[in-house]
Order: C-alpha cells, then sequence, then structure tokens
C-alpha cells in the first residue's frame, strides 16, 4: 500500500464527511487531488465520479434513514441532473471545458455570499419556497458537474438553500439525487474515455464510504442556521479559490 494510495484514502473520508454534510465538494476536492497528481481534467473527473457511485448511494441512504429526503426535490433534481450529467460528460470528453470554470466560480461566490447573509438575518426557511426552476436548476448542476469534476452539490445545494428551502431537506435530497447523476456521468465517461485509474477510485471509495454514514446523522442535528453559516463559508471559499486558480 503506497503513502498516495493512503493520501487519497483520507482524502476520500474527508471529502465525502464534508459532502455528507453540507451537501457538497466531494467532487472539488477529490478533482483537484486528481489534478494535482497529474491526470487530465477528464480523466480527473470520470475517476472522480466512477468512486462517488459507492459514497452517493450509501451517503443516500444515510439520508434516507435520517429522514433527510423531500421526495419531490429528489426526483426532479435526480430526473434533471441525468440529463444535464451525460451532456456534461460528453462534452469534456470532446472539447476543453476550463473557459467555462471562471464564470461558474464567480456565481458560486455570489450564491456564497447570499447564503452567509442570509444565515446572519437569521430567516428561517420557507415552506413555500419557490420550486419552479428545480429541473433546470439540476440540469445546469448535473452539466457543471461533468464538466468541473464536481459541483452538483454548490450549484444546486447554494441555490436552493439561498431561495430560502431547509437547508436540511436540501442537503438531503441534494445528496441522494447526486447517486443517480453519478452513475449517468460515470457511464458516459466509460464509453468515451474507457477505464478510469482503478486504484484511484479504490482509494477514493474506501475512505468515502467509511465517511459516508456519518454525513446524515450531522445534518439532521447541526441547527440550520449554522448549517447556512457553514454552507456559505464553504461554498464561498471554494468558489474564490477556483476563480483566482482560473485565472491565473
Amino acid at each position: 500500500m503506497t503513502v498516495e494510495f493512503i493520501l487519497l484514502v483520507g482524502i476520500g473520508f474527508f471529502a465525502q464527511l464534508v459532502d455528507g454534510a453540507l451537501g457538497m465538494a466531494f467532487g472539488l476536492i477529490a478533482t483537484s487531488a486528481m489534478l494535482s497528481l497529474g491526470l487530465p481534467p477528464a480523466q480527473a473527473s470520470a475517476t472522480t465520479h466512477t468512486a462517488e457511485v459507492a459514497t452517493t448511494a450509501v451517503s443516500g441512504l444515510s439520508h434516507l434513514y435520517h429522514r433527510n429526503i423531500d421526495g419531490r426535490l429528489f426526483l426532479t433534481l435526480g430526473i434533471a441532473g441525468v440529463v444535464g450529467g451525460v451532456v456534461g460528460a460528453w462534452v469534456l470528453s470532446n472539447v476543453n471545458g476550463k473557459a467555462i470554470l471562471p464564470f461558474v466560480s464567480a456565481y458560486l461566490l455570489a450564491v456564497g455570499i447570499l447564503i452567509l447573509v442570509k444565515a446572519a438575518r437569521l430567516s428561517r426557511p420557507r415552506e413555500d419556497a419557490p420550486a419552479a426552476f428545480t429541473a433546470p436548476l439540476g440540469i445546469v448542476g448535473g452539466f457543471l458537474d461533468a464538466v468541473g469534476g464536481g459541483g452538483w452539490g454548490p450549484m444546486v445545494t447554494s441555490t436552493l438553500i439561498g431561495s430560502g428551502h431547509a437547508p436540511r431537506k436540501v442537503i438531503g435530497s441534494v445528496n441522494a439525487a447526486e447517486f443517480f447523476v453519478t452513475i449517468a456521468v460515470s457511464t458516459t465517461f466509460f464509453v468515451e474515455l474507457g477505464i478510469a485509474h482503478v486504484q484511484h477510485i479504490a482509494a477514493l471509495v474506501i475512505g468515502g464510504v467509511l465517511a459516508a454514514p456519518l454525513g446524515g446523522y450531522l445534518v439532521r442535528h447541526l441547527k440550520p442556521h449554522l448549517l447556512m453559516g457553514v454552507v456559505g463559508l464553504l461554498v464561498s471559499g471554494l468558489a474564490l479559490y477556483q476563480l483566482v486558480r482560473a485565472l491565473s
């Protein structure tokens, strides 16, 4: 067992712990690690999404057990996300998708700041929060997740929470729907690129599966306003990092 393998197990554990509790960041963290190892963007995204098939399955079951899932959000996001993910994976396999990342990062930074403002004002989640844009959001989120190697959670979770949806139900539903998105994306990458790096996938799966059951518990017991603040900080920080990196 190499040092690199053990390091990736740790990265998988940390990434999934954050993703399960906050509804985002496994893809961004894991893909950043893959890119640092020298993998091309398409291969890095393919490796991350293949590993996420296992981690999102366990995470989704955990959120289901802790009753963190809204059925309507889950179904709408799952179907729309699959469509966007397949298109995004095909585009990244055939076109350089890095040019779009600065625009995505700028959007996420704005949404992160919006969530922080809402958390500071202690605004309560709305029972009548708008849901008409959920399907288009799922398509865009799935597309950007495949193209950027991560972004489903930051895009979808942050937008829904920013529009007033209850953080706990959003995080649970987004995590559960992501299972189907990752299957669609990883299958498309397999058809276009062939098998990804098996050793890297195995390490991320081991770490991610160990952490996945904890996410459902954490999101159920954290206070909504605290959760919104943490989500806002995480989204803003990751978006600012990605924006600086993309523009440098």
